[in-house]
């Protein structure tokens, strides 16, 4: 018997520390039994929306009974815990910060470059291994020989990771429906060009997601990406970047931080549109059923609330953000801040704007 429940997709943007805000979100989501009142087809993530999309996925498909609980101790592993390691997170934001401000050169380096190397080993010598070593601390909290057993699974939720191919110059798309998920897949999605060097495996080069689709959103209600049984009825976006300024950017910290913000939030609007001309289109039956038919599309999509007053209506794709409150206190170094205040203060806020956005949605 086929389920009753509406069907969602969860896509979630990235921005780095921020995304600590979508783990409490997710956390919220799942603390109010979403993933049992809905059904959960899909996740994709980009960047820190990719750790955060991965540690959902995994832990719904293996069943766990609290499925936050993998995205609270990740954030928690993540967050500057020993004096040291304050220190040195307090060096590296304000550092950044003093550089964007213009009160501090620049010091160009390339990531893979052994004088960078040392300099980072030197750095990072005394700290804990999971904050310092990325791949250690995905490893810690996602058991990959696990996710390589499972193969390629179409069962749901499908993940679907993005990355850019630096040689090809052509966007990569991650899906667990396609391919078995390795950490490799999502240090490439994380791999930010001036901080991490390309990650290279099964012949090609991948930079940070954020070049790609931020999160993947098109992909979502595309069949050959997440299979014809897996189109969602609803997309949920836990969105990073914000859309409005409310001054024009003049300091040269301002403008880095608002460039930032719009490169994070062009290809997640573009999709946007996309998916709302195509749907308009549909509307409009401006396509033979026998051409749709290729595409496995049988009918405009809709919005579950509305089946039973109009036979089509518009596809429902509504944000989660952050308050404006803490919105307005956050620059683009807290994207690199792991401070236990910056993280405790966004995983809060996502707890609230989640259950906010619940409310709502009931209302």
């Amino acid at each position: 018997m086929a389920s009753t429940k509406t069907k969602i997709a969860i896509a979630c943007q990235g921005g780095g520390s921020q995304t600590a805000f979508t783990a409490g979100v997710l956390k919220a989501l799942f603390e109010a039994d979403v993933h049992r009142e809905f059904d959960i087809v899909s996740l994709s993530g980009t960047s820190g929306g990719a750790i955060c999309a991965t540690l959902a996925w995994y832990a719904l498909t293996k069943g766990d009974k609290q499925p936050w609980q993998r995205l609270t101790d990740f954030w928690h592993d993540n967050t500057a815990q020993t004096p040291a390691e304050r220190a040195f997170n307090h060096f590296v934001v304000e550092s950044l910060r003093s550089v964007n401000r213009g009160q501090m050169p620049q010091l160009n380096m390339s990531p893979s470059s052994p004088i960078m190397q040392s300099m980072i080993g030197a750095a990072t010598a005394g700290l804990r291994p999971r904050f310092s070593d990325f791949r250690q601390l995905l490893e810690a909290h996602i058991d990959f020989d696990e996710t390589a057993s499972w193969g390629t699974r179409a069962q749901r939720p499908i993940l679907l990771l993005g990355a850019v191919d630096v040689l090809s110059g052509h966007l990569a798309k991650f899906s667990s429906r396609e391919v078995a998920i390795r950490v490799e897949h999502i240090l490439a999605s994380c791999a930010v060009p001036s901080i991490f060097p390309a990650v290279e495996f099964d012949g090609a080069a991948y930079w940070d997601g954020l070049f790609s689709d931020n999160p993947p959103v098109s992909e979502m209600i595309q069949s050959r990406h997440v299979g014809a049984e897996n189109l969602p009825h609803e997309i949920w976006v836990i969105k990073i970047n914000p859309t409005r300024s409310s001054t024009v950017p003049k300091a040269p910290e301002e403008i880095t931080d608002r460039r930032n913000e719009l490169i994070g939030n062009v290809s997640l609007f573009q999709q946007i549109d996309s998916i709302s001309f195509v749907n308009d289109l549909l509307l409009r039956n401006a396509f033979r059923p026998q051409f749709l038919s290729q595409f496995e599309i049988t009918s405009p999509v809709r919005v579950p609330r509305c089946f039973d007053e109009s036979p089509v209506c518009e596809y429902h794709i509504p944000f989660i953000e952050m308050s404006p409150g803490l919105q307005s206190t956050l620059d683009y170094e807290s994207k690199i801040d792991r401070s236990p205040e910056n993280i405790g203060a966004l995983i809060e806020d996502g707890e609230k704007q989640a259950r906010l956005f619940l409310k709502q949605r009931k209302a």
